[in-house]
């Protein structure tokens, strides 16, 4: 998979472009066509003109344009930003875009407020809008490629996504439920500098044919210990829902990306210092020895 080693290629915002328009298009089409209860959110027009028969660019000509899936918690975020640093490709992850509509005291901060603290899906009408805001400002900035994470997560914006875009691969990263507890329930953000940490040390036997599996705790630096804080929706209460909703809904966006040939699985085998240099190799992209520790 010649996109998997392809570290620098030409900027091409087209794709970004027929996407924002296409979401937008598409969505709003759907809705039209499906009856629906009343929502206190309409979602803003297109930001583009759909340009008709726009042609799909040769992988080898744009940078790579990669999914990362995966249950809440397993490191979405975390490997797939290492990896953008890596490519040199933007990490847009919805999940981000949420927060920083939440704390933005916008118009659909409340609404997110109590979806996102009872564990639910975020609607697909919400995520299309901020996901083609941020395209829009990203073509503006003249970015090419993405790692996606958070999208798709309902087999809707898989069939949305595919429409306009060629995923190249679809990373799904797997860990054992009762380890993604731990991790979830150990995760922190310092008040002041925004950064994630996790004080959780995790150190399960094996059992059941099951590996054991070590995790150390990811500390903050002294000035940031104080400033801990703990997201509201990391209870174990919503962890637990968030899981049942992510098996009933986002588990099906499995098999749609694997009867494609576009799934990788990888089971992550611990914490960063055991995984990352594993996932490298899967992704071909251990050849040079810099590059196991350029997004360190």
């Amino acid at each position: 998979m010649a996109a998997l080693t392809r570290l620098s290629k030409p900027s091409s915002s087209s794709a970004f472009s027929s996407m924002a328009a296409y979401v937008s298009r598409s969505f709003a089409s759907a809705m039209a066509s499906e009856p629906t209860a009343p929502s206190p959110f309409s979602p803003p027009p297109p930001p583009f003109a759909l340009k008709p028969n726009l042609p799909r660019r040769d992988p080898n000509d744009r940078d790579v344009q990669w999914v990362f899936l995966g249950c809440p918690g397993v490191g979405k975020g975390t490997y797939a930003s290492r990896l953008c640093n890596l490519l040199g490709v933007p990490h847009i992850a919805t999940g981000d875009l949420v927060r920083e509509e939440l704390a933005s005291s916008g118009p659909l901060s409340r609404q997110l407020s109590e979806i996102v603290n009872q564990g639910k899906l975020v609607s697909d009408e919400i995520i299309i809008s901020l996901l083609s805001k941020r395209l829009e400002a990203g073509e503006a900035n003249g970015e090419s490629g993405f790692i996606l994470d958070g999208f798709p997560r309902t087999i809707k914006q898989a069939e949305i996504l595919v429409e306009v875009i060629d995923i190249d691969m679809v990373l799904n990263l797997k860990l054992r439920e009762d380890v993604l507890l731990e991790k979830c329930l150990g995760r922190r953000i310092c008040g002041q500098c925004g950064k994630n940490f996790n004080v959780a040390s995790i150190n399960v036997k094996g059992e059941d044919g099951r590996p054991g599996m070590s995790m150390a705790p990811l500390l903050p630096p002294p000035d940031c210990m104080s400033k801990l804080i703990t997201r509201s929706d990391d209870t174990e209460e919503v962890v637990k829902e968030r899981f049942r909703v992510y098996y009933e809904k986002s588990q099906p966006v499995e098999e749609f990306y694997r009867s494609r040939g576009k799934l990788l699985e990888f089971d992550l085998p611990g914490g960063i210092p055991e995984s990352w240099p594993k996932l490298l190799q899967v992704l071909n992209l251990d050849d040079h020895e810099d590059k196991r520790y350029a997004a360190a």
